[in-house]
């Protein structure tokens, strides 16, 4: 929470958010700011779409100055943009991934309220912050006495019931997880919830 908290503090942005990769699929949130930036970890693992997914996906920063006015993101992520600018006032997101050599361990999110680019020393700051969080997270899962291990248990079982629900109905279907988890997704952008809301009543 401490770095995203640095990154509020010293890169001009509204919120920031920290995921964690636990699979090529799956993602946890570990911190976040404010709501705002949990809603948009939600939508994103929601939809399946958006800068934290590509960022994860390519290794690269996903740098996104104006929602609004970025033609060529809104039609990578169609279905994401359109949530973020109904259901919040967030105008510009960055994802950075948290990479160790070619090993993406997760991402760090930041958003803007008001549009604009972070300007070069701002993100030469947002990769720093982003390799500091990287190296905790590979602490975190090395650390032979278990260090940090109760914050990262703590984190993991936010998403807890998306994982269990994705293996109730992978199980009830006889279908694999992936399958299962995106008929859950599938479900929860047809009724407009967030994928956590849906896992909790299949549970």
């Amino acid at each position: 929470m401490r770095i995203c908290r640095a990154c509020v503090d010293g890169l001009d942005v509204d919120g920031a958010a920290i995921s964690l990769l636990t699979a090529r699929t799956a993602r946890q949130t570990l911190a976040a700011t404010d709501e705002t930036a949990e809603l948009l970890e939600d939508l994103q693992f929601t939809l399946n779409e958006g800068a934290c997914m590509e960022a994860a996906r390519t290794g690269s920063p996903v740098l996104v100055s104006d929602l609004q006015e970025s033609s060529s993101h809104v039609a990578r992520w169609p279905m994401f943009a359109a949530a973020v600018l109904e259901h919040s006032t967030v105008r510009a997101v960055f994802a950075l991934p948290l990479q160790w050599g070619a090993v993406n361990l997760g991402v760090l999110d930041l958003y803007r309220i008001t549009p604009g680019a972070l300007d070069d020393a701002q993100l030469r700051d947002a990769i720093a912050a982003a390799d500091a969080a990287a190296l905790m997270m590979l602490g975190l899962r090395t650390d032979p006495d278990g260090g940090g291990a109760d914050w990262l248990d703590h984190a993991v079982a936010y998403r807890a019931e998306v994982h269990q629900a994705t293996g109730m109905v992978s199980v009830q279907l006889d279908i694999t997880a992936a399958e299962a988890l995106a008929r859950i997704r599938a479900h929860a952008f047809l009724h407009d919830r967030l994928l956590s809301d849906v896992a909790r009543d299949v549970v």
